[in-house]
């Protein structure tokens, strides 16, 4: 029962084995202002510790010139705490080869940069536009409104999505289609073991315990086994 346990884990794992992720430490807090535009005017995703897990489609296209490394979706990583370490996966099936690159930055970072700031402009709008075609956005996570100033760790989060495929087919090479994702914020604990794997960790340790205690037994009982024999033995 446990091999075959064990076995059924190790596939539910392998659905997950196309992964990017990117590792980065909350920064020091900074003053959100309540005056528009705040960054919910943004309409991009969130993430926080409580709310971390995204399953949605990211657009992606091949390298050009003007874009080498593919197409940015960007998101807001919110609710963060300072000198903590993060780890940030983007996770998709192997039918759709697709190659990412996951980047953070601080918020004056990209206000400050004027190639990221255009880049985030342009997605928002997208985000604008699409949600206004589409009426809502029900599966969108969005940064809490607030009426008051506050101080959060924040970053902004960039991700740049390549097709990794060629194809014969002209519909697939012109049009990419967009690619099936999970992105998930997972925080470290303690800063040395991401949380997600704790229910990991979790089932090693039992199965260790039980295999010493089994193994203890095994060794008792042999043991007494041959004792068993030697004492047949020279009755005899």
């Amino acid at each position: 029962m446990l091999v075959q346990f064990t076995f059924l884990y190790m596939l539910i794992m392998t659905v997950y084995a196309n992964t990017e992720k990117a590792i980065f430490v909350g920064p020091p807090s900074v003053n959100i202002p309540s005056a528009h535009p705040t960054l919910e005017d943004l309409h991009v995703d969130t993430l926080t510790p409580t709310n971390w897990a995204i399953r949605t489609h990211l657009e992606a296209r091949f390298p050009s010139i003007s874009s080498p490394h593919g197409k940015a979706t960007w998101l807001i990583l919110d609710d963060l705490t300072e000198g903590q370490r993060y780890e940030v996966r983007v996770c998709w099936a192997a039918t759709q080869p697709t190659e990412f690159k996951i980047t953070p930055y601080e918020l004056h970072t990209v206000f400050e940069t004027p190639d990221l700031l255009s880049e985030l402009s342009e997605y928002s709008w997208s985000r604008q536009s699409l949600e206004s075609n589409h009426g809502s956005q029900p599966k969108s996570q969005r940064v809490p409104a607030s009426s008051s100033e506050r101080q959060a760790s924040v970053l902004f989060l960039r991700i740049l999505a390549t097709a990794d495929y060629y194809t014969m087919n002209k519909t697939l090479m012109n049009d990419v289609p967009p690619v099936h994702v999970d992105i998930i914020l997972d925080p470290f604990l303690l800063n040395l073991l991401p949380r997600s794997l704790l229910p990991t960790v979790g089932y090693i340790t039992v199965v260790a315990i039980a295999s010493w205690f089994i193994a203890r037994y095994i060794s008792t009982r042999i043991r007494d086994l041959a004792g068993e024999a030697n004492s047949e033995k020279k009755t005899q």
